[in-house]
């Protein structure tokens, strides 16, 4: 057999952001998948308080240079690179000047949910996408992460169904405690939007808030894995998600047991 390629996509990762668990969970995962014989790819937005110079990031030219609509906007996709070190597992990382340069994450100083922050989201999620194409990389699994990730799974089954390196991915879309109260504008379904998507495929986020956009990954990926300690809100979220796509893994237990779960997962979903 191949070997199984995972792609891992999420809003940070240590060491070179945390600013919640999912940084060390995608810090530790992929490392243990790959030395279980999987190929690995990451990919995360190169948020403004990422250091470049202190961690080495350099621009990949042969990938930058995309153009990704978000509404009736272009905007220029730079990709940059740096390796984690004490680990063979490079990170790419997802850049623009309007949305990434800021020296905070989803909120300013005065700790304001940025209004554009679904913008951000949308131009990454696409933006991941188009990286992967441009590598030229086909992945048997992409394991979001979080909100921010959670059009991906949408996307991969609407637009990019035809693309040949997309034809037999599947999805797997991780669930966080990482609400926010913050309602979008009136225009994000168009800003979502791209060829073969209207208003029935984006109604899961008819909400236009953090469960909106919960709704849409658990609508769309394959698997839906929650980890312990969800808040009330989300386990019911998750209730009414069917059955068959659910996997719950219990984060405290010792990490070759959670790392020996996901593995089943991917194996299985990609058998």
């Amino acid at each position: 057999m191949s070997k199984l390629r995972i792609l891992y996509v999420a809003s940070e990762i240590n060491p070179f952001l945390q600013t919640s668990e999912v940084a060390n969970f995608v810090r530790a995962l992929p490392q243990a998948m790959q030395e279980k014989g999987m190929e690995i790819r990451i990919l995360v937005p190169r948020f403004g308080l990422i250091n470049e110079r202190k961690n080495r990031l350099h621009e990949v030219v042969r990938l930058s240079g995309i153009n990704i609509s978000v509404g009736d906007e272009e905007k220029p996709l730079i990709i940059k690179v740096a390796s984690i070190p004490n680990a063979k597992l490079q990170v790419y990382f997802i850049d623009n000047e309007d949305y990434f340069q800021r020296k905070s994450v989803f909120h300013d100083k005065q700790e304001n949910f940025y209004e554009d922050n679904d913008e951000r989201a949308i131009f990454f999620c696409k933006g991941v996408i188009e990286t992967v194409k441009k590598l030229g990389w086909a992945p048997d699994i992409v394991h979001c992460n979080d909100w921010m990730t959670s059009l991906i799974p949408m996307y991969l089954k609407t637009t990019y169904k035809n693309e040949p390196l997309f034809k037999g991915t599947k999805s797997v879309f991780a669930i966080y405690n990482n609400e926010f109260n913050h309602k979008f504008g009136d225009d994000l379904f168009e800003k979502v939007k791209m060829v073969d998507i209207d208003d029935s495929i984006l109604a899961p986020l008819k909400s236009k808030d953090f469960e909106g956009f919960i709704k849409m990954g658990m609508e769309y990926a394959d698997v839906i894995v929650q980890g312990d300690g969800m808040s009330e809100h989300l386990h019911q979220l998750i209730e009414n998600c069917p059955k068959d796509k659910k996997c719950e893994i219990n984060n405290s237990e010792e990490k070759e047991q959670v790392f020996e779960s996901y593995y089943n997962i991917y194996t299985e979903l990609a058998g």
